[in-house]
């Protein structure tokens, strides 16, 4: 079954140490929440749909994965995974999404360079990272199947700035 594997890097956080918070619970910015709410729009008018979000428990990118879910009416579809944490783990990750075999599209929520090299992984083969994911960046993967190394081919990749764009 081919799946579609979106990925979204958080969008824009508090400045790492920032007094106060530690690096998981960094929330986003007042900005950051803007700009999440017209990126989330402009997935309304590519008419873009999700089985499963799957997000980092961190706080910037659960925020993230909350605002895109209630824009898109798909707040109950939400689970979070400490494998998308920034030194996550592809294994455990390819291991979760396989979970959801009856999945076909998938957001997935994190943060870099862990989305940059799992893309490298998927298309390329290598973790080394090929493609460089911006703040609230958004890319699509068709994944004909899931396993570590080349598996993917890269459909598209947005900048923020495209997608707010695209957002109105």
């Amino acid at each position: 079954m081919i799946m579609d594997l979106f990925i979204l890097r958080h969008g824009i956080a508090v400045e790492p140490g920032t007094a106060g918070y530690d690096d998981a619970s960094r929330p986003l910015t007042s900005e950051g929440k803007e700009k999440l709410k017209s990126i989330a729009l402009a997935m309304l008018k590519l008419e873009l749909s999700f089985d499963l979000i799957l997000s980092s428990p961190y706080t910037r990118a659960r925020q993230t994965a909350e605002i895109v879910a209630h824009r898109l009416k798909l707040s109950d579809k939400i689970e979070f995974s400490r494998s998308l944490i920034p030194n996550g783990n592809f294994s455990d990750l390819l291991q979760t999404i396989k979970g959801h075999e009856t999945v076909k599209s998938i957001l997935l929520v994190g943060h870099e360079p862990f989305l940059s090299e799992l893309i490298s992984l998927l298309v390329f083969g290598e973790a080394h990272s090929a493609v460089v994911m911006k703040k609230a960046g958004l890319a699509k993967l068709r994944v004909p199947t899931l396993k570590p190394g080349r598996c993917a081919l890269l459909v598209w990749l947005m900048t923020p700035k495209q997608m707010t764009l695209l957002g109105g």
